[in-house]
């Protein structure tokens, strides 16, 4: 099972960027099948680009230092 440290040191990486445009990315859940699942807020909350920035920033960071991840979702 993926832990909770383990995704919380890789948003740790990605959180500059995401905070650097007014928004920020909180963890709300593992789920048992290691699906990670993420609220982006603050600015992110309405901005087109989010979808992006969850896939080409948040997903690939996360998959890159947590490989037993199987998919990162977006929860509002």
């Amino acid at each position: 099972m993926v832990s909770e440290e383990e995704v919380e040191n890789a948003l740790d990486e990605v959180r500059p960027s995401i905070q650097a445009d007014g928004g920020d990315v909180i963890l709300d859940e593992i789920t048992e099948d290691n699906v990670v699942k993420v609220k982006l807020v603050g600015a992110c909350v309405g901005c087109p680009m989010s979808t992006m920035t969850l896939k080409q920033g948040v997903e690939k960071v996360l998959e890159a230092n947590v490989p037993d991840i199987k998919e990162v979702k977006a929860v509002s």
